[in-house]
């Protein structure tokens, strides 16, 4: 059996150092401080960025994408693979 995957319009933020900022907006976490204090952002201990994802915490590198799923949750990509499976679309949807 094949499957094709459902469209589904998702938001995402490239990481990146001029999108630190909105990065941390969209992710919900202006002034609650780090990683450690809220599940997303850079961890103090080891400098990465990271993100506690259904699926346990994962680590960002500049470049990658981190979208929002579909029931809200967060979750770091490639940009390969982001680029692969994502067209932008226009705001108004």
């Amino acid at each position: 059996m094949k499957f094709r995957k459902k469209p589904v319009v998702i938001e995402a933020v490239q990481f990146r150092a001029d999108t630190l900022t909105e990065l941390y907006e969209f992710l919900g976490i202006v002034g609650k401080g780090c990683f450690l204090d809220c599940g997303y952002g850079i961890d103090p201990t080891d400098g990465h960025f990271k993100i506690t994802t259904l699926d346990g915490v994962m680590v960002a590198n500049i470049g990658d994408w981190i979208l929002k799923g579909v029931k809200g949750e967060f979750y770091p990509c490639k940009p390969d693979i982001f680029e692969q499976c994502f067209e932008q679309v226009p705001e108004t949807i």
